[in-house]
């Protein structure tokens, strides 16, 4: 869902997730520079049974798309699912037509399971849905690809990184 246009439509978007399922959980993202909400991310299908979650209800605002907060504002959720809830299957599903959302997954260290054709009828189309998953015997690479990539001395003056993340090594 895009970022409502005025408090009223906020309004009407909250009451709706405050009526769904016991099994998400909404973190607004803040930009701690400015104190400012830029985003929002969800945990969604949580499984404490079988520890496992997904991530999605993905918006990432303007102000924060493609920049190093949307990359810490996932390493921070996916540091939540493994260190602190010790889950041990972290998801990521999209549109299979959404190349950004399947090159983040990518980026940020999941791997493709497969697509699920014809999964939900979406926007008046059927959609075919891409699921992607990160393993908690993944993680720990995983994690040190981004403090890696995270630490200060990785980006300029500018805030460029010097090098890309990469969450997993490259496979020979």
């Amino acid at each position: 869902m895009p970022a409502p246009r005025n408090r009223s439509a906020f309004d009407r978007w909250l009451d709706q997730v405050c009526q769904a399922v016991d099994d998400r959980r909404y973190d607004a993202v803040i930009d701690q520079s400015t104190g400012r909400a830029v985003g929002r991310q969800a945990y969604l299908r949580i499984d404490p049974a079988n520890r496992s979650v997904e991530l999605g209800d993905v918006y990432w605002g303007p102000a924060m798309a493609r920049t190093r907060l949307a990359t810490e504002a996932f390493f921070l959720a996916a540091s939540h699912v493994f260190d602190d809830l010790g889950y041990r299957r972290f998801e990521w599903k999209c549109d299979s037509l959404n190349g950004p959302s399947r090159r983040a997954a990518q980026r940020f260290g999941f791997s493709y399971e497969g697509t699920f054709r014809r999964a939900v009828i979406y926007k008046g189309r059927s959609r075919d849905t891409a699921w992607y998953s990160m393993l908690d015997e993944e993680w720990p690479t995983i994690r040190a690809g981004f403090e890696r990539w995270l630490d200060p001395t990785n980006f300029d003056d500018d805030g460029r990184q010097r090098n890309a993340l990469r969450a997993r090594p490259e496979s020979g």
